[in-house]
């Protein structure tokens, strides 16, 4: 097994297998002898052993009411790491594959009753999760606005139709910018509502631009880091130092500061890696950052980072580890 991949992992058997949109794929999984899974919560992923030995997170796409199956989506990625890649070309109905825990780093707040999704592509596995959910246990309202390039790459067309009738807006731009859905009429009033989006870094980051007068604990966003930002032609090296030991290290123009660290064996908390979960959220106390999470507000930006993607505008930062 992966030395990455977690020792609690289970062995499931890959029920069925189908191509549900182009280069999407669904699986469903179960234990071999049909018993219960380990519970889950709308919004929590899987880590996956892939035939090819990588090890990649998935949303959990069912209702977390059903507990002897999970189902997931796997978009063929013939540029990625080789994990989607994998598992769309090589796994088969009936094979036994190792899956691990869930975890939920994308939860529905609780005590809310209306709900606006925004998802781009295979960004909706969580939501139609949430979805599922809210409808089942009459936990709220909902309304997804759910944009792809053509019908034909959308995932769960037909059982969104089917479950959610006109909950759901879907939009197709064809690839052209120009065609792109105007999200300011959707986000111009928050309403009370609480706002979810995942799918590609761009969209978030037009959704978070668009939503910055509503409360910052009403906009969560996920991608796993599968759309972690690239680093940049212009970014330059620069140092870190360590308030609580003196330490200092150089942070390498294509490398982050929670990569450096975490080589260097400082105890650092991640998850996502692309500035979205908040769980490497570091208390800054000298220099200027540049940040480029989907989590800090305004306010915060003086006093903390996020160490997996931002770097800095200054020639060192200080850092309260």
């Amino acid at each position: 097994m992966n030395d990455g991949f977690s020792s609690s992992a289970q062995t499931l058997r890959i029920r069925e297998k189908a191509e549900i949109a182009a280069g999407i794929f669904r699986f469903e999984l179960a234990r071999a002898d049909g018993g219960d899974l380990p519970e889950f919560t709308a919004g929590a992923h899987v880590e996956v052993l892939a035939p090819n030995g990588l090890v990649k997170k998935y949303s959990l796409c069912n209702d977390p009411a059903e507990t002897n199956r999970y189902e997931i989506a796997v978009k063929r990625e013939d540029n990625g790491a080789g994990g989607s890649l994998s598992l769309a070309r090589d796994a088969r109905a009936g094979d036994a594959i190792s899956v691990g825990i869930p975890r939920n780093d994308f939860p529905l707040a609780a005590n809310v009753r209306d709900f606006l999704f925004i998802a781009g592509g295979i960004g909706v596995t969580p939501i139609l999760s949430m979805m599922r959910h809210l409808k089942s246990s009459g936990g709220g309202t909902a309304r997804l606005y759910y944009l792809t390039r053509a019908p034909e790459m959308t995932a769960f067309r037909d059982e969104l139709k089917a479950e959610f009738g006109g909950q759901v807006v879907f939009h197709h731009d064809g690839g052209d910018p120009a065609r792109a859905l105007d999200l300011w009429p959707i986000l111009e009033k928050p309403r009370g509502r609480h706002l979810y989006c995942c799918g590609p870094r761009p969209l978030m980051e037009a959704v978070r631009d668009m939503s910055g007068h509503w409360s910052s604990a009403a906009v969560h966003f996920e991608d796993f880091g599968a759309t972690k930002p690239a680093h940049k032609p212009e970014d330059t090296s620069f140092r870190v130092r360590l308030a609580r030991s003196g330490e200092t290290f150089e942070i390498p123009a294509n490398v982050s500061i929670l990569d450096v660290l975490r080589a260097e064996g400082k105890p650092v908390s991640s998850s996502c890696e692309s500035g979205t979960c908040g769980t490497c959220r570091t208390r800054l106390l000298s220099g200027e950052a540049e940040h480029r999470d989907l989590v800090l507000t305004a306010a915060e930006h003086a006093t903390n980072i996020m160490i997996c993607v931002s770097r800095a505008k200054s020639g060192e930062l200080v850092l309260d580890l």
